[in-house]
């Protein structure tokens, strides 16, 4: 299987993977803020911590199979109409959303194991902890999560306003090159 069509389309798994990323992002960003709110019943807390836990995990492990596949799948050159200013920021967003995403996953795992938490998924498959208990390591990596989720959210957002660009007002193929199922 070649790794992108002729129309310069991303691999069917990257695309998959964007996707599946796409949606654990945009729902575990909101649950982040919901989840720490005054006054929410306790049940409704617990379950929304457990979500954002968890697919903090799943998505710490999706970016490292991401960025594995793309280091032997890269993904199509952008289209030569596409100003050398926009390639360098495409490139910048890119970047920085699968450091930003590994930073959170590991200040997060950090945060909540250092703070003498489970984290449901991994104690389930046998995974064993990888840092002891310590407030002060603790605290630090909440520092980090909490500092991190500000430009996380501005990457997100910036990301989202080009492909809805490329979509609605260039028209110039970027965003159908990561749609699934479209040839």
């Amino acid at each position: 299987m070649s790794r992108t069509d002729q129309a310069g389309r991303y691999h069917a798994v990257a695309i998959f993977l964007h996707w599946l990323m796409a949606l654990f992002i945009l729902t575990t960003i909101p649950v982040g803020i919901i989840m720490a709110q005054e006054g929410l019943p306790r049940d409704l807390q617990d379950r929304l911590f457990l979500y954002h836990k968890n697919i903090g995990v799943v998505l710490l492990l999706l970016v490292a199979v991401r960025i594995a596949f793309r280091a032997f799948n890269p993904p199509p050159p952008f289209p030569a109409s596409m100003p050398r200013a926009q390639r360098l920021i495409a490139a910048f967003t890119h970047y920085g959303l699968y450091l930003l995403v590994i930073v959170m996953g590991v200040s997060g795992y950090i945060y909540v194991i250092a703070g003498g938490f489970p984290i449901e998924g991994l104690n389930a498959i046998g995974f064993p902890r990888l840092v002891g208990e310590n407030e002060a390591l603790s605290d630090r990596a909440h520092a980090i999560h909490s500092a991190v989720r500000f430009p996380l959210v501005l990457l997100v957002l910036l990301h989202v306003g080009a492909a809805l660009y490329h979509l609605a007002i260039k028209r110039d193929g970027v965003f159908q090159r990561m749609l699934p199922g479209r040839r």
